[in-house]
């Protein structure tokens, strides 16, 4: 059985995907599981509260899908990295293009988000780069990739691109703008 917090927190996954932090109210969310408001004060002292957990739960399920494609052994580890961009773009399609990057999101929407969420999101893209920037650095050892390569600063490079790609994905509701991204990104590589 799923749980009271469980579900409000992928109902919270889902429309903030959508729509942003700002733009939804706690009620839009009860109303999306058929859950009273005092049990969502069981669970969350407020809404900070709530995308704090938020913030945590979709790190958490990003890293996971992180690394089920860059720990695949039996590719190398460039094309871990093209795996991971062609199954994320595959979700992003599954959604028509409405659902982007939660963490990107609130990025956005930092202005005007509580302070606290500042360095749990700088927290997050940091997790994401360090395990691209690892990914990169088997290609070097794999001789994919120059010796002579940054690799942390080509794994910032890519977050940075990647999150205005998804962006311009869900706003255009088309691949396109990932497809662009990817290509440029990975032309740019200095080869091995």
């Amino acid at each position: 059985m799923v749980e009271t917090r469980d579900l409000l927190l992928r109902a919270g996954l889902e429309v903030l995907t959508e729509k942003g932090f700002s733009a939804t109210g706690i009620d839009e969310i009860l109303h999306r599981v058929s859950v009273p408001k005092g049990s969502f004060y069981h669970y969350f002292e407020s809404k900070e509260a709530f995308g704090t957990a938020l913030i945590a739960q979709y790190a958490h399920f990003f890293a996971r899908k992180i690394d089920h494609y860059l720990s695949d052994k039996s590719i190398s580890p460039l094309a871990r990295l093209r795996a991971f961009v062609a199954g994320a773009q595959a979700g992003m399609a599954s959604h028509d293009f409405r659902r982007g990057c939660l963490i990107g999101n609130l990025g956005q929407e930092m202005g005007s988000l509580p302070e606290s969420f500042r360095r749990q999101l700088q927290a997050v893209f940091d997790d994401w780069q360090s395990r691209f920037a690892r990914c990169l650095m088997a290609a070097q050892e794999a001789g994919e990739l120059s010796r002579q390569a940054d690799c942390e600063q080509l794994a910032a490079f890519f977050w940075i691109g990647w999150e205005g790609a998804v962006l311009r994905a869900k706003l255009e509701q088309s691949a396109e703008p990932l497809e662009v991204f990817a290509r440029g990104f990975f032309a740019g590589l200095p080869p091995g």
